[in-house]
């Protein structure tokens, strides 16, 4: 007679496969590494927010115009500019009237700036700013008329009219004057339209792109070079100096680059830079990093009070000292001088201690802002202060 085993017996019972501590030691490690690649670090901060690529830059623009429509506000009849100015525009409507035969306080001639941003197009608008060249007092309520704007090489590149927005006024009649503002000064939001593109060339010939930090600084570019090095398909990157990352493309991404581009932008970084501790002694603002170190040191502020009151008494002669003696009255000051030291509070920072602690510690002793600026510099003076300190 055959012997039936059970499927659940115990020499038959499937058990879990057990790992070898070697391989669950490999298999932790893998999980670790990956997570700590998918977690970005807490002071990551993406590539493109750091700096731009090179070629990347706003162009100036600059013309000159007319502002009409002013309520007697313009420039007066004995300029020149604005008479001359106003006889060549009625001169291009065929109206021939010799420029010292205009006489009117409703324009002024004025000086026109906007910014032509990188890879501006045919039709984009620009913002456009309209300062007073002559004796105005105010644009308020005025217009400009079409002008146009030129760059550095002497091209036109926009053109710009519209009503101005001014943020200010001027009124004045019989000596008084009301004023708010600068009414000289107004701007056109959208006032200039592009008419020539600009396209600016961020590839190199050689197929090399350049990243420049915004900050200077080794740390920060080695990291970005390394960032790039690590990802595959963007090519290879070499940090040239503390401001420049170059950056080669890969032939096949050399027709297309945006995409090679955005891959860059996007990657996270964690910037480094100088420890600083801006002090701005008008307002009293003080502005640390919070990892800016301080070496051990003793600080004692104490506040010590000097006050100092003077009385003044008359002092009248007695019977016997009467004016057949030779008496009379005297004014006798008495002065009272009262030092008050108030008990300072001292401090001794631990060992690698940081800006916020020290000013935590000094806030729960109660020290104004003055007191902080001063005991910063202080310590700055001492030696014991590892940053950069920056008074504005």
């Amino acid at each position: 007679m055959g012997t039936t085993v059970s499927p659940f017996t115990p020499a038959t019972r499937r058990h879990p496969p057990r790992l070898l501590p070697g391989l669950a030691l490999a298999v932790l490690s893998c999980l670790i590494a990956c997570t700590a690649l998918a977690a970005p670090a807490a002071g990551a901060t993406r590539v493109k927010d750091l700096g731009k690529l090179q070629g990347w830059r706003d162009n100036a623009l600059v013309g000159w115009g007319i502002v009409t429509g002013l309520a007697g506000t313009g420039d007066s009849p004995g300029n020149a500019a604005t008479r001359q100015a106003l006889a060549n525009v009625f001169s291009q409507f065929n109206l021939a009237i010799p420029a010292a035969q205009i006489q009117s306080r409703n324009v002024a001639v004025v000086m026109i700036a906007a910014s032509l941003p990188p890879f501006s197009r045919e039709g984009d608008t620009l913002d456009i700013t309209v300062t007073s060249a002559g004796d105005a007092r105010s644009l308020l309520g005025g217009s400009l008329l079409l002008a146009p704007l030129k760059a550095a090489d002497g091209h036109t590149y926009a053109l710009a009219e519209g009503p101005l927005s001014v943020g200010g006024y001027r009124y004045d009649a019989n000596g008084n004057v009301v004023q708010k503002n600068h009414p000289t000064v107004g701007s056109v939001p959208g006032g200039a339209k592009v008419e020539k593109g600009l396209q600016s060339a961020v590839l190199a010939e050689d197929g090399r792109l350049t990243f420049v930090l915004a900050n200077p600084d080794y740390t920060t570019a080695a990291r970005i070079a390394s960032a790039i090095n690590a990802q595959p398909g963007l090519g290879s990157a070499r940090a040239r100096d503390a401001e420049a990352i170059d950056i080669e493309v890969p032939a096949d991404q050399r027709a297309q680059p945006v995409g090679f581009i955005a891959r860059i932008e996007g990657l996270l970084v964690e910037p480094d830079g100088h420890a600083r501790v801006v002090i701005n002694e008008r307002t009293g603002t003080v502005v640390a990093g919070g990892e800016v170190r301080i070496s051990p040191v003793a600080v004692s502020q104490g506040d010590l009070r000097i006050s100092i009151a003077t009385v003044n008494s008359v002092s009248q002669p007695g019977a016997a000292w009467g004016a057949a003696a030779g008496g009379r009255t005297a004014l006798v000051a008495n002065s009272t001088v009262d030092v008050n030291e108030q008990a300072g509070g001292a401090f001794l920072p631990p060992g690698s201690s940081t800006v916020a602690d020290l000013v935590q510690s000094l806030a729960r002793l109660k020290t104004n802002t003055r007191d902080v600026i001063s005991i910063l510099r202080a310590i700055k003076a001492a030696g014991a202060l590892h940053a950069d300190l920056i008074v504005q």
